[in-house]
């Protein structure tokens, strides 16, 4: 199998554009868990506490997403340095890697996202057990 140079350049756009979600997804988090933080210091309750810990989880993950994703990135980076300098094979096991990461990085990010929708619907439900009544 022969891997050109171009081959691992393709992930760039991809993996910028996905750090950057990444990246707008911590800091609309990390706002909420401020603003929830003030709320929770005003009125301790056990619902804001939970809410917290969640968001806290969430963090953590996109933490983990973000670094899977600049390891992607940057073993990309190293397998067009290999296959610039003629080690093919070193070059296709790199770009290999690099795809795992990515791979590993958007399984976590299908994590995240699913912690959310959980979370939502549990904020939701409030609003419907009220309608229902």
């Amino acid at each position: 199998m022969t891997l050109h140079i171009e081959t691992p350049a393709l992930l760039f756009s991809a993996t910028s554009l996905i750090l950057l979600a990444y990246t707008n997804r911590f800091l609309t988090i990390a706002t909420i868990v401020r603003g929830l933080r003030q709320h929770y210091e005003q009125k301790e309750s056990s619902k804001t506490l939970l809410e917290i810990k969640n968001l806290n989880l969430r963090l953590t993950l996109i933490r983990y997403m973000q670094m899977f994703g600049v390891l992607s990135l940057f073993l990309s980076v190293f397998a067009m340095l290999l296959l610039f300098l003629e080690y093919q094979l070193s070059g296709i096991y790199l770009f290999g890697l690099s795809l795992l990461c990515l791979l590993i990085s958007l399984g976590i990010s299908f994590w995240e996202i699913s912690i959310s929708v959980t979370a939502l619907r549990l904020h939701l439900s409030d609003l419907i057990e009220k309608e229902n009544k």
